[in-house]
């Protein structure tokens, strides 16, 4: 038995916020969304909510930019190296959504940069509606700022959403303030 779960296999969380890293769309070392890694993860975050759990999960994009690196290794300014990695974030959120759903488990991708054609605005009480109703969320473009880290973002949305526990699946081995 996990030291998440009771004895029913039921999470002892109602409300949790998953952190996944977008190292984790691709083998390590990789580059971009390898579909092995991508359905692997999501049918883990499909079994979590199985379990009764209200899952919101927020996406990294590392897979395929980190701003900060990014910035420094060339001519483009740190800001819009960080908006390139929001972006990064939005095609994993995507990614993550459709196959959740093919595995039919409704989701809602939500996003803290406006990108209308492939997902709603961040709206905390619509997060926590749409939580409520069974359907996971998947969080894009951090907290919509540059310098801020999809880890800071992570922290922030759990406490709005009122997550009973933030769990980070990435190799950071923690959040640092």
């Amino acid at each position: 038995m996990s030291e998440t779960a009771n004895r029913d296999g039921k999470s002892i969380y109602k409300r949790v916020l998953l952190k996944i890293s977008g190292e984790g769309f691709c083998h390590e070392g990789g580059f971009g969304i390898e579909a092995n890694e991508l359905e692997q993860m999501a049918r883990q975050c499909v079994d979590v909510v199985k379990m009764g759990v209200e899952l919101a999960v927020v996406v990294g994009g590392g897979n395929f930019i980190r701003g900060a690196t990014f910035a420094e290794d060339g001519h483009i300014p740190r800001a819009t190296a960080d908006y390139m990695g929001m972006l990064a974030t939005v095609i994993n959120a995507v990614a993550l959504q459709e196959t959740m759903e093919a595995m039919g488990q409704p989701t809602r991708v939500q996003s803290a940069i406006s990108v209308y054609s492939v997902c709603e605005p961040f709206i905390r009480r619509r997060a926590i509606r749409h939580l409520e109703k069974g359907r996971a969320i998947i969080l894009a473009a951090g907290t919509g700022n540059p310098y801020f880290t999809t880890d800071t973002c992570a922290a922030l949305r759990a406490t709005e959403i009122q997550a009973d526990v933030l769990l980070k699946a990435t190799k950071v081995d923690g959040i640092y303030t």
